[in-house]
């Protein structure tokens, strides 16, 4: 993900929140970005799978090839389910692979088709989406998410959260050179607000959103509703400082990063937090 479009903060502060937020999966990521091909080449998620399957060990590569061999040969679709979920454990618990996980258990979603499988899988890839930097790789998590809550919805057209994760992926898994996507996901949300304007996680991805395109009066003024309902969302917190940064509001920024700096437990994060307020002031 760029720096310019989630939490514009700076680089060591930055890694530092992905790891807060996103921790029981960041680690995997690392490891799936370095299987990825390059920048100038279409994302290949075959070729991303076989280069992490040549680096393991012999006996887990005989282990894999063999479960994808299965699936090639199975006939029968809960046998097929049943080994992708057996690939996505293994690549989560085993090999710490996110992509080969992510994969897998929206593979498994897809055939599954209940609302509650595929709501899973969508959430795991986007909240993951948020961390990556490559665009290549963004690109097919916001895709395979969009997929998967687009099957939901089929299953349950009514689902308010569904809509408002559907118009998140388009949010963070938009290119920068596409301001529009970005535009197509807040309105999408915007649906749900405006049937419902006290439906708290429109509220905060409308927020998030607004950071990201730049609309930022906008976006803080959806933040300070939602971080009154849940005082104790750190998300919230720091894209608010970042919202009132952006924007030029320096004490009001300096005030959510003390906010947020106050609810921080990890020393390296609060140590990067008072950093940013000092540089403000």
């Amino acid at each position: 993900m760029k720096k310019e479009q989630f939490i514009v903060i700076g680089g060591g502060l930055l890694l530092l929140l992905l790891i807060y937020f996103f921790g029981t999966t960041v680690p995997v990521k690392k490891e799936a970005v370095a299987t990825a091909p390059s920048q100038s080449q279409s994302f290949d998620i075959q070729a991303v799978i076989k280069a992490a399957t040549s680096r393991l060990p012999a006996n887990q590569q005989t282990y894999v090839s063999g479960l994808s061999e299965a699936v090639v040969r199975g006939d029968v679709k809960e046998q097929q389910i049943r080994t992708y979920k057996q690939l996505a454990k293994f690549w989560s618990d085993s090999a710490k692979a996110f992509i080969p996980f992510a994969y897998y258990t929206s593979q498994a979603a897809k055939l599954e088709n209940s609302e509650k499988s595929l709501t899973f899988a969508a959430q795991l890839l986007l909240d993951n989406l948020r961390g990556v930097e490559q665009p290549e790789i963004k690109s097919w998590l916001a895709g395979e998410s969009k997929e998967l809550f687009e099957k939901a919805i089929v299953l349950n057209p009514e689902s308010d959260s569904l809509k408002v994760g559907l118009g998140s992926t388009y949010i963070f898994g938009a290119p920068s050179e596409s301001p529009q996507e970005v535009m197509k996901g807040i309105q999408t949300i915007l649906a749900v607000s405006r049937k419902d304007s006290t439906n708290l996680y429109a509220q905060k991805m409308l927020g998030i959103g607004g950071v990201v395109s730049g609309q930022y009066d906008k976006a803080v003024e959806r933040l300070e509703k939602v971080v009154r309902s849940t005082p104790n969302d750190l998300e919230v917190m720091l894209m608010l400082a970042e919202g009132y940064e952006r924007k030029g509001d320096k004490p009001k920024a300096i005030e959510w990063y003390r906010h947020a700096s106050d609810h921080v437990e990890n020393p390296e994060l609060k140590t990067e937090l008072n950093k940013r307020i000092q540089q403000l002031q």
